[in-house]
């Protein structure tokens, strides 16, 4: 193994798109920090994809159009390492070269932006019409559309489009077209560096970005491509630097990313499929995303929570409750109305935990941000005219929405700098970190001893709430003894709590995800 002494120049390589030289400098930086002696040489140039700007890249021949060269490179040791956004690599491994090494991991999902100024016309002509050269986005955003979009849609057009984010982003302004689908991780890193090198471009996408509404497109209608948001860095095989990269290595990146090249190597990889798939590691688990439709017409449209944790299945669909997520109703909802609540209504981020807690007479804000507990939620309110911008996806309020950049832009301050404003019931968890707002309360459907339900035999439970468990244990505390599944949060801590520990209590991501499970 040879010493940092004797290799003290690194010739480090990319495209040259601000981007790639962003995350190249990235990747130096981290490397000088843990071996300051290092001299570091920057060889940035275009690439086959770079130089083609008309075609999309699935018609393009070519696989790696934008890292094939670069892979010559290293072969002929020109260059020592090259730095890839690693959602360009191809899918098959190099003889010759490998990737060795990853930095944390940039947020995964794609954002939409969308012109303000063509609400109107959308909402008349009931077309949608996206910029996105993807045919993964096409496909499954589709039907996303229908559903979560604020104006009744009959038709959503996919439209060709190349270019670097600046690019894309012109021709949004510029071109008859509603909205523009970019990776988000891509345009967090170009807002994000406060290199004065990338303010006049930070400069122009922002005003663009004034223009337009947005929305965190979710993972679960919409994975990501393998990789994105990751950066791979490439070496020769056996390079003497691999050991340089050890130190600055993130493991779980590394992990999670193979694991999503690996599910889409297994439908043919390639960035003609109409694939998405994304993997998440959360303290209860590892969550999998995967929807999308392959060159064999095989439908693929999934969540899977990954645990170590085990459980006795259910006999049979008589041993489960409830049988279906609308048998049962536990409560009717309450409104409540004080002046606390419409002065609440105005806070810049507004997190909604159902539908009924927004009250009907809510009109967004010039630039307020809405966030959902879950999409059922999200397509709720888009029903009614509301504008989301994002969802947890029922992943729990731990899940960070990752918008900083975002309200920096169209707030003038962090998300770090102003809580969020949490829409629920009365009887609501108390979050710290949010302040809190009761805007209906739970009223039950049947006092005790009226409530006529027979649950013998029954040992597998599914609660969409701590509120419903508490209510039915009241009736029967015998219960308890039963197996308990719920959702990752704060009904998963109440009812352990209540239990006195999770032995018989599961995680399950939906009530549809659990049935597969249990039975």
């Amino acid at each position: 193994m040879e010493s940092s002494k004797k290799l003290s120049k690194l010739r480090l390589a990319s495209r040259q798109s601000d981007l790639a030289r962003l995350q190249t400098e990235t990747v130096a930086k981290a490397i000088k920090e843990k071996f300051p002696d290092i001299e570091i040489e920057f060889h940035f140039r275009a690439s086959l994809g770079d130089q083609n700007q008309n075609d999309p890249l699935w018609k393009m021949p070519e696989k790696g159009v934008f890292t094939e060269d670069f892979y010559q490179d290293l072969v002929s040791e020109k260059v020592d390492l090259v730095v890839h956004s690693w959602k360009d690599l191809p899918i098959e491994k190099k003889a010759d070269t490998e990737i060795v090494a990853s930095l944390g991991r940039s947020d995964q999902r794609d954002l939409f932006l969308f012109k303000s100024e063509k609400m109107q016309s959308v909402r008349a002509s009931k077309i949608l019409k996206i910029l996105t050269s993807s045919p993964r986005r096409a496909y499954n955003l589709e039907s996303f559309f229908k559903g979560h979009f604020p104006c009744e849609l009959d038709e959503t057009q996919f439209l060709n489009v190349r270019g670097n984010i600046l690019t894309r982003l012109k021709k949004l302004i510029s071109e008859d077209a509603d909205a523009l689908i970019v990776a988000k991780a891509a345009l967090d890193r170009l807002l994000k560096t406060t290199d004065a090198q990338y303010l006049p471009g930070q400069l122009e996408i922002c005003e663009i970005l004034k223009k337009c509404q947005w929305m965190c497109l979710p993972l679960t209608h919409n994975p990501s491509a393998a990789a994105q948001g990751a950066l791979a860095i490439e070496a020769k095989k056996n390079s003497p630097w691999i050991q340089f990269l050890e130190k600055i290595q993130d493991s779980e990146c590394f992990r999670n990313v193979e694991k999503e090249r690996e599910v889409l190597a297994q439908y043919g990889g390639g960035c003609h499929q109409k694939i998405g798939v994304s993997v998440l590691s959360r303290k209860f688990g590892e969550v999998q995303f995967l929807r999308g439709l392959t060159d064999r017409g095989e439908i693929l449209d999934s969540v899977a929570l990954k645990t170590n944790r085990s459980f006795v299945k259910a006999k049979s669909l008589k041993n489960i409750f409830p049988a279906s997520s609308n048998s049962f109703k536990f409560f009717e909802r309450e409104k409540l109305s004080n002046s606390d609540i419409d002065l609440s209504l105005k806070d810049p981020l507004i997190w909604v935990t159902r539908e009924e807690a927004l009250p009907q007479n809510f009109k967004t804000g010039v630039n307020q941000i809405i966030w959902t507990s879950g999409l059922k939620t999200w397509s709720k309110l888009a029903r009614r005219g509301v504008w989301v911008n994002g969802s947890a996806e029922s992943l729990g309020e731990d899940e960070n929405p990752q918008i900083q950049v975002l309200t920096k832009i169209f707030q003038g301050r962090s998300e770090s700098q102003v809580k969020w404003t949490k829409l629920t019931h009365k009887e609501g968890f108390q979050n710290p970190e949010m302040k809190v707002v009761y805007t209906y309360q739970l009223v039950p459907v049947a006092p005790k001893p009226d409530l006529k339900l027979d649950l013998k035999g029954i040992t597998h439970f599914f609660w969409s709430s701590g509120s419903g468990f508490d209510y039915l244990v009241a009736f029967f505390p015998e219960i308890k003894k039963a197996w308990h599944f719920c959702g990752p949060g704060h009904s998963y801590e109440h009812i352990k709590k209540c239990l006195g520990s999770d032995e018989q209590l599961r995680i399950c991501l939906s009530y549809e995800d659990w049935l597969k499970q249990v039975v």
